[in-house]
């Protein structure tokens, strides 16, 4: 056998064990794309690859700071007339970019004060419709003053309710926020407590016309009927969608209001939303969970939801305003404990504007609050991290969040209102 020969035999049998290797680990990939079929015909989830990795990304905002809209129409929503939706157009006509559903707008008020003259009052409001080309429309629920104690009514909703009429201009800022419906097959589950329901309305408004196929539920938490806010349009959205799920719950309802249906598009129940409900009428299926409602249904409702398994990257929520929301044995808590052995204890601030320095300490609060207890004036709207109002430089330092804002501060800045000192550290404030 020539040296030709034998290099030829060599270079078949390498040639053969890499189709060997091609072939095998061709046969263990199908293996694994049959099996990931097999559980999603378990699950009735369509398989679509491409979708699965092209999720939804947040929208850039595509204006800088405020652009003028005026109020096209104004509806009460309710039957107490408490919740009003206010339809807003922009002033330079130009279309408007697409958003994720379940963001909000942005608000730059002035109020009249006391005093006399104006106050620049910052506040957001979810988006409580779908996407549209030539308007937002956000609902706003008058907050009244509270029946024991000193605090106020609500400066921005009531001055929305009394003020704002079809024609009003408002500055808005562009659509933002993380806390948005994803665009994946998995079938949803949508829990609103009383005005809570805005973005649901969003997602749900959304998710019936761009993905009609897709399982979706939606529990809506209230007092009594009363206080449903767009009740026929809900039924009928549920009259014409199938896979569309309705359950109105109410905590405190008047005499003569129906209880629980049987089963149908639309189901009353005399009762909050929990657990429990969800574990009663949910079939055992990989759901997607997002919440918005106040404080207290999120306290009880995500740790109780881990506890019955749902994984915590399913469990999608917002709060009014900030909340301490507990959390179980998921990489957020693990997180939140690494943060807090990172906390020192004493730790200088300096606001380099305000040639004031001054000692921080845990239970002092946020940096905000820290700043105003000094007599330090500075710009604030939401104090929950969205508006990014207060976005202050950082000269010198490091800050740690106690929570995730929604609103994304430029680098080398912070939300005054959401984080504290983790070094000693240097404000332009």
């Amino acid at each position: 056998m020539t040296s030709l020969y034998l290099l030829l035999w060599i270079a078949g049998g390498v040639l053969l064990q890499l189709a060997l290797y091609v072939c095998i680990g061709f046969w263990r990939h199908w293996q694994a794309y049959q099996a990931l079929r097999h559980v999603a015909a378990e699950f009735e989830i369509a398989v679509h690859p491409e979708a699965a990795l092209e999720l939804m990304q947040p929208v850039a905002a595509v204006w800088a700071g405020y652009r003028s809209f005026h109020v096209e129409r104004k509806v009460m929503e309710d039957a107490t007339a408490q919740v009003c939706s206010f339809y807003l157009v922009p002033e330079d006509k130009k279309p408007l970019p697409p958003f994720l559903p379940g963001q909000f707008l942005t608000f730059q008020l002035d109020i009249p004060s006391q005093q006399g003259g104006t106050q620049k009052v910052i506040r957001c409001y979810s988006v409580s419709d779908a996407p549209q080309a030539n308007r937002y429309r956000i609902s706003v629920k008058r907050a009244s003053a509270p029946v024991e104690g000193q605090l106020p009514p609500g400066l921005s909703s009531n001055y929305f309710h009394d003020h704002v009429e079809v024609g009003s201009q408002l500055q808005v800022r562009a659509p933002a926020g993380h806390f948005y419906l994803d665009q994946s097959d998995a079938p949803v589950v949508l829990i609103g407590g009383g005005i809570g329901i805005t973005p649901m309305l969003s997602m749900l408004n959304w998710c019936l016309t761009a993905q009609p196929g897709r399982e979706l539920w939606l529990f809506y938490g209230v007092r009594n009927r009363a206080e449903l806010v767009m009740q026929a349009q809900l039924h009928a959205l549920a009259a014409q969608h199938a896979n569309f799920h309705l359950h109105l719950c109410l905590s405190n309802p008047q005499a003569g209001e129906a209880g629980v249906h049987q089963p149908g598009p639309i189901q009353h129940h005399h009762s909050r939303v929990d657990v429990a409900l969800l574990r009663r009428l949910l079939p055992l299926k990989p759901y997607h969970f997002y919440i918005c409602g106040p404080t207290p249904l999120l306290q009880s409702l995500v740790p109780a939801l881990e506890d019955w398994g749902v994984p915590e990257g399913r469990i999608h929520f917002e709060a009014f305003g900030p909340a301490s929301i507990p959390r179980k044995n998921t990489a957020s808590a693990k997180r939140a404990a690494n943060q807090g052995d990172d906390k020192q204890g004493a730790v200088m601030v300096n606001f380099s504007k305000s040639g004031q320095q001054a000692t921080w300490e845990p239970g002092m609060g946020s940096l905000l609050d820290f700043a105003e207890s000094h007599g330090i004036v500075v710009s604030s709207g939401c104090r929950a991290g969205g508006c990014g109002t207060c976005q202050t430089s950082i000269r010198a330092g490091e800050v740690v969040y106690t929570q995730a804002p929604d609103f994304d501060p430029e680098p080398g800045s912070c939300l005054l209102c959401v984080c504290t000192p983790k070094t000693a550290v240097t404000l332009e404030a």
